[in-house]
C-alpha cells in the first residue's frame, strides 16, 4: 500500500532568511501571473493555452531572465499557472463565470532539486541563495503529522512553502510517502493511538491492493446531516452550524469597527476558526472510519464531490467546504486501519429506492428529509437510503469488473453493504433488521 502524508511544519526564520523568503515568493508570484496573463483568453475556452510543455517552452527563458530564481521555482510557477487556468477552463465550459486567475498569496512549490529536506530543517533556494530555516517541533512528543516528518520510515517528496500574514510566520507544508519495505504494523499502530489527537491535516492515500470480496460502508454527504452511513450512524453537524453562525456574527461585528486593530482581530478569529473546523471535521472522520472498523467494512463508499455546489444548491457554504475535508481526512486516516476510500457517481441516490428487490428511481420518491417510494411503499429518511445506494452502487460496478474480468474464474465473489442490523448485496437481499 503506498501512503503519503502531508505533514505542516512552522519554520524558524530569522529576519535575514525573511527577507530572502519574500523577495523570492514576490518573484515567484510574478511569474505565475505572467503565466497566467499568457495563457488567458477573453474571447473563449478554446484559445486559452493548457498545454504544460507548450507554455514552458514559450515561457521559461524569459522569466529565467526577468527574475532571480532558481529554474526549478520557475518551472513550478508555470505549472501552477496553467493548472489553475485548466481549473477555470472546465468551469467555463459548464458555463459558470470565470476571469483570469490571479496569484497574491505568498506559497511555492517546492522539489527535491529546489529543496533538501533534514529531518530537523530543511534547505530552500531563494533568489539570494540557499537558507535554512529549522522546524518547530514540539519538545515532548509531536503531533501525529510531525511523527511523519521525524520518523525514518519516511521518506520526503515535494513541499509548499506559506507565509501566513496573520500570525507573521511561515510553515511548509511537506509531502511524505512510507519507504518500501517498513514494517506496517509500527506505522497502523502510532496512527491509531494518535487518531484523536489534534493538528494533522491533509494527505493522499492510494492503494493498489484488490480484495476477492469486500463489505462496504457506504457514506451520503446530505444538506439535513453533515453524514450518514449505511449502517445508520447519522452525523447532524447541528454544533457544526451553530458554531459556524457565531463565528459570522463575530466576523460582521468586527467588520463594522472598521480599525486597524478590529482587522488585526479579524485575522486572529479567521485562524480560530480555521482551526476549529478542521479538528471538527478530523473528528467526524475519525469516527467514519471507527465506523467502518467497528462493522468488518474494507472500503468506505463516497459519493463524487465534482460539482457539489451545483448539485446541492440549498447546502450552506460551509457544509461544502466540510465535505471536501471529510474526503480528505477519511482517506489518509482509513488505511492506516486497512480500509480503502472510494467514489461512485452520485447521480440519483437520493431519488432511487434502496431495496435491491425494487430500485425503483423518481423525483416525487423523496420528500425534504423523508424517503417514500412511489412504487413499493418503502419509506426511510432520505440521506439514510442514499447512504445505502452509494455502497451499493460501489458493489454493483465491482461485480461488474470482476465477472468482465478473464481472471475472475465465475466472477461470483461477494461484495456486501454493510447496513442497519445486516449486509445487502449488489444483486440479492440478505437479512437484515430495521433497513
Amino acid at each position: 500500500m503506498d501512503v503519503r502524508r502531508t505533514a505542516v511544519v512552522k519554520l524558524d526564520v530569522s529576519d535575514e532568511h525573511r527577507d530572502a523568503l519574500h523577495r523570492t515568493a514576490g518573484q515567484y508570484l510574478y511569474c505565475a501571473n505572467r503565466t497566467a496573463d499568457y495563457c488567458w483568453s477573453d474571447t473563449s475556452y478554446t484559445e486559452c493555452k493548457t498545454n504544460k510543455r507548450q507554455v514552458r517552452d514559450s515561457l521559461y527563458s524569459d522569466l529565467r531572465e526577468e527574475t532571480e530564481l532558481q529554474a526549478q521555482l520557475v518551472q513550478a510557477a508555470i505549472r501552477r499557472a496553467v493548472e489553475a487556468i485548466k481549473s477555470v477552463v472546465e468551469r467555463w465550459k459548464k458555463g459558470q463565470r470565470v476571469s483570469c486567475p490571479t496569484f497574491t498569496a505568498e506559497t511555492m512549490d517546492y522539489d527535491t532539486r529546489s529543496a533538501t529536506f533534514y529531518r530537523n530543517k530543511v534547505s530552500l533556494a531563494t533568489v539570494e541563495g540557499r537558507v535554512e530555516p529549522s522546524f518547530v517541533l514540539p519538545a515532548d512528543s509531536p503531533t501525529p503529522y510531525e511523527w511523519y516528518v521525524l520518523s525514518e520510515d519516511y521518506e520526503f517528496r515535494e513541499s509548499t512553502l506559506r507565509y501566513d500574514a496573520a500570525t507573521d510566520e511561515f510553515y511548509l507544508n511537506i509531502s511524505t510517502r512510507r519507504i518500501d519495505g517498513v514494517d506496517e504494523t509500527r506505522s497502523v499502530s502510532f496512527a491509531h493511538q494518535n487518531a484523536k489527537r489534534s493538528g494533522d491535516d491533509g494527505a493522499e492515500v492510494s492503494s493498489d491492493t484488490e480484495h476477492p470480496s469486500q463489505t462496504v460502508l457506504g457514506i451520503d454527504l446530505g444538506v439535513n446531516s453533515l453524514a450518514v452511513a449505511s449502517t445508520g450512524t447519522f452525523w447532524q453537524g447541528d454544533d457544526y452550524d451553530h458554531w459556524c453562525r457565531e463565528f459570522e456574527k463575530r466576523r460582521g461585528e468586527m467588520q463594522q469597527c472598521g480599525t486597524q486593530a478590529a482587522h488585526n482581530a479579524l485575522l486572529r478569529l479567521g485562524k480560530r476558526e480555521e482551526a476549529w473546523r478542521k479538528q471538527y471535521i478530523h473528528t467526524v472522520a475519525n469516527e467514519i472510519v471507527t465506523e467502518a472498523v467497528e462493522h468488518d467494512c474494507d472500503a468506505i463508499v463516497f459519493e463524487g464531490l465534482t460539482d457539489i455546489r451545483e448539485r446541492l444548491p440549498q447546502a450552506k457554504w460551509h457544509h461544502v467546504w466540510a465535505f471536501r475535508r471529510l474526503f480528505e481526512y477519511v482517506s489518509y486516516k482509513a488505511p492506516e486501519r486497512g480500509v480503502s476510500v472510494e467514489q461512485v457517481e452520485p447521480n440519483h441516490t437520493s431519488q432511487r429506492c434502496s431495496r435491491t428487490d425494487c430500485g425503483f428511481t423518481h423525483d416525487h420518491n423523496r420528500h425534504g428529509k423523508q424517503f417514500e417510494c412511489q412504487k413499493c411503499g418503502y419509506e426511510v429518511n432520505a440521506d439514510y437510503n442514499a447512504a445505502k445506494n452509494i455502497g451499493l452502487r460501489y458493489a454493483r460496478k465491482r461485480i461488474h469488473r470482476l465477472r468482465s474480468s478473464p481472471k475472475s474464474g465465475s466472477g461470483d465473489a461477494p461484495v456486501d453493504v454493510r447496513v442497519n442490523g445486516g449486509t445487502l448485496n449488489g444483486e440479492s437481499h440478505r437479512p437484515v433488521a430495521g433497513d
